[in-house]
């Protein structure tokens, strides 16, 4: 499961336009990045009379649309997924991911701020940052909308401490499970004395493990 951090604020306060600025600075850096968007509202993205609504009219539980360029996954859900859950669903080596909303998950976040609203939506201590067009009453680092650069070394450095903290790592049904270092160890040459010797375990990054009990 990748690093990931939330952008949260009230309505209107600027959240997309921070998100696209520092998606902009972060693929400059080189770094490989997805995102989630959070809304309360229903959406389809399945449209009445194309060919995987009509597989999903017919009874098919989930649908797949591939392509060379894209690949959409379609799956009606009973409640809503945590973001724990939405970023297992994450398949691919990426950096970071940056999230809009989720204001009650426990992910590190960066809190925008316009003047003339009365308070923040989520409590300093559950804040990396602010971005602000005034100064606030808080002991949080601030940040101006525009100062993108300082906002992003600032998730450099959280990236970093979370690799370090995180280089082995268990989730259950979505939900981190806390290793300590002889776990972490233990996991770590178990895996690779699985790999075959013929891939070259010296070059190997990351390994990945997905196990559902009671599927095939």
């Amino acid at each position: 499961m990748p690093f990931a951090v939330s952008v949260v604020g009230h309505s209107n306060s600027g959240k997309t336009t921070l998100l696209e600025k520092l998606i902009g600075e972060l693929k400059r850096r080189g770094y490989h990045l997805a995102t989630v968007k959070h809304t309360v509202s229903n959406f389809d993205l399945d449209q009445p009379g194309k060919d995987s609504w009509r597989f999903a009219k017919a009874g098919s539980d989930a649908v797949i649309l591939s392509s060379a360029r894209k690949v959409a996954l379609l799956k009606p859900v009973d409640s809503e997924l945590s973001i724990e859950e939405l970023l297992c669903l994450l398949d691919g080596d990426f950096d970071l991911v940056l999230v809009e909303g989720f204001k009650n998950s426990s992910l590190p976040k960066i809190e925008v701020h316009r003047k003339g609203r009365d308070r923040l939506v989520c409590p300093p201590d559950d804040l990396l940052a602010v971005v602000t067009d005034e100064p606030l009453d808080t002991a949080v680092p601030q940040f101006s909308p525009d100062d993108v650069d300082s906002l992003v070394a600032l998730l450099e450095r959280e990236l970093q401490a979370w690799r370090e903290a995180n280089d082995t790592m268990l989730a259950v049904n979505g939900t981190p499970v806390p290793l300590d270092a002889p776990a972490k160890s233990a996991i770590q040459e178990k895996l690779l004395e699985m790999v075959p010797a013929s891939r070259g375990t010296e070059d190997i990054k990351s390994i990945r493990i997905y196990s559902r009990r009671g599927q095939v």
